[in-house]
């Protein structure tokens, strides 16, 4: 048994502990994973090769690695990580966890947990993933507010990807707990956050931000989102 394999397996064990196994086997359906069949190789897979949907450009962001010497990993360590998962065309950007790949009928929740509990398993990492479909961010473009703000001063236009929609009373807490020019919006699972006078000295941290909110997030430049756009499309 190769040690990827093995780890696939341990992986689906700390799931059926946590999820139970019927969840489990359904997750397993939906993404056309069968995790006691024969392994995978660590390998870029392209095409009518790759055994999930080769359709489907998903993006995971991961939170907090490669900052100020915390959570360090290798952008090539994440390449192969994914692929070995049977995903194809992968592809990362800058040194921040950015990575675009295709395949798999899973997205969301579900993947994101996959993505994470490997993650711990195979590379001992312990962050968060985030994850959305090429479509999905193009509508993150397409529904930002600030369109002046991405024209102007793109870089301090941040998009905080969340894990959960938040409630409106959240947001408007958030608001509310503003003592800065910065201004935000919230759509969905995603919001948006201008920082006129900079990032740095700002008090809007992502510490205030997922207090008010009750969800943890993980922030992209504008810049960064339309990078990652283009690559996906790409």
């Amino acid at each position: 048994m190769s040690s990827a394999y093995a780890a696939v397996l341990a992986a689906r064990d700390t799931l059926v502990s946590e999820m139970g196994e019927a969840a489990v086997a359904a997750l397993s359906a939906e993404m056309s994973l069968t995790l006691e069949r024969k392994p995978i190789q660590a390998t870029r897979v392209r095409g009518s090769d790759a055994p999930w949907n080769a359709m489907t450009t998903q993006i995971a962001l991961l939170r907090g690695i490669n900052v100020g010497g915390h959570k360090k990993v290798a952008m090539s360590d994440l390449r192969d990580f994914v692929a070995a998962l049977g995903f194809a065309d992968v592809r990362s950007l800058l040194q921040t966890g950015n990575i675009v790949f295709s395949g798999g009928a899973a997205t969301g929740a579900g993947l994101e947990r996959l993505l994470e509990v490997e993650a711990e398993t195979q590379l001992d990492l312990k962050t968060a993933f985030f994850v959305r479909t090429a479509r999905q961010l193009s509508n993150v473009i397409d529904r930002n507010a600030f369109a002046e703000a991405a024209r102007r001063d793109p870089t301090h236009l941040v998009v905080l990807f969340l894990k959960d929609v938040p409630k409106p009373a959240a947001v408007k807490a958030l608001r509310a707990a503003i003592d800065g020019p910065e201004t935000v919006s919230a759509d969905g699972k995603q919001l948006y956050a201008v920082y006129p006078a900079g990032i740095a000295r700002s008090r809007l941290t992502n510490k205030l931000i997922e207090g008010k909110l009750g969800t943890r997030g993980t922030g992209r430049n504008w810049n960064t989102v339309l990078k990652l756009a283009a690559l996906a499309d790409a």
